[in-house]
């Protein structure tokens, strides 16, 4: 039996806490073909060995698409047979930040593709509210702009998870 997921379903979580393989896992049980939006950059080798252990969940189904910054081309490029893994939100809003972009420009536009886009979409999320307020301007001003970005996405969505050790806590919606 296929799953059928909502237009929007968010994945919350903290770092290392599982919610990519939920994430991942929510996608494959759709029958659909599955669409990875990459939104990593491998600045350092850390994150290259992170980014190949990603990579080596996933089998050869997956098409992978590269948009650190820009995913409207690639939300628009999806089509109704395809269901898309969008991880996560937390790295594009990293990447805008280090530009100095437009942040409600870039969000807006974001919104407006995730609502054209012709196929279901997951988007994978870290959790900030959890943690300790920084200690410098710029990690307050992300973990605000990350805080906000979530609730507008989970405002969006049928289904929001937050994934803590593994386990799957339904937030909004159920599991189908």
């Amino acid at each position: 039996m296929r799953l059928m997921l909502s237009r929007l379903t968010l994945v919350l979580g903290g770092a290392a806490s599982g919610k990519s393989a939920f994430a991942e896992g929510l996608v494959r049980r759709t029958g659909l073909a599955p669409v990875y939006l990459a939104t990593a950059r491998a600045h350092d080798d850390e994150m290259r060995a992170k980014l190949r252990q990603h990579r080596a969940r996933r089998d050869a189904a997956w098409r992978t698409v590269e948009a650190p910054r820009d995913l409207g081309p690639a939300l628009g490029s999806v089509t109704a047979g395809e269901v898309v893994l969008l991880d996560c939100a937390t790295m594009w809003l990293s990447n805008h930040m280090l530009a100095g972009s437009d942040l409600a420009g870039t969000e807006a536009a974001l919104m407006a593709a995730l609502d054209a886009c012709a196929a279901p979409v997951v988007v994978v999320s870290n959790e900030v509210g959890l943690s300790v307020v920084p200690e410098n301007a710029l990690a307050r001003a992300f973990q605000r702009a990350q805080g906000e970005l979530n609730q507008r996405l989970a405002a969006r969505a049928g289904l929001v998870v937050n994934v803590i050790a593994g386990l799957p806590q339904v937030l909004k919606g159920a599991l189908p």
